[in-house]
């Protein structure tokens, strides 16, 4: 996808703050963080909305949150704690339409979220 902002991180057109990188995913600092540690978890293959995943990519899904628990690892919160989100669409509060995990840490995060 040429438009695609998180298509373009993925192929090196914009350097991201990048933290972890695997074969399958790219997981980068948000710009606008919602806590101490805001991280987004991307797979490399484009899919637009959870709604879109099928069986040839569902697979996607799990190697997401396992990076993120690595992650969670590596910045030294996952003891702690930290909370996971996936948005999906505009109800959802989906705002760049590539399916990405919000991991957040560093704080204690509150219910409901909002």
């Amino acid at each position: 996808m040429t438009d695609c902002l998180f298509c373009k991180m993925v192929s090196g057109d914009i350097t991201p703050d990048t933290v972890y990188e695997d074969e399958d995913v790219l997981a980068f600092r948000d710009i606008n963080p919602q806590a101490p540690v805001h991280v987004l978890v991307v797979p490399k293959q484009h899919v637009a909305t959870l709604n879109d995943l099928d069986a040839d990519n569902s697979a996607l899904v799990g190697k997401m949150m396992m990076a993120a628990a690595k992650i969670a690892q590596q910045e030294g919160f996952a003891e702690q704690g930290y909370r996971t989100v996936m948005n999906c669409n505009d109800d959802g509060g989906q705002t760049v339409f590539h399916i990405h995990l919000h991991l957040l840490g560093g704080r204690v995060m509150h219910w409901p979220p909002g």
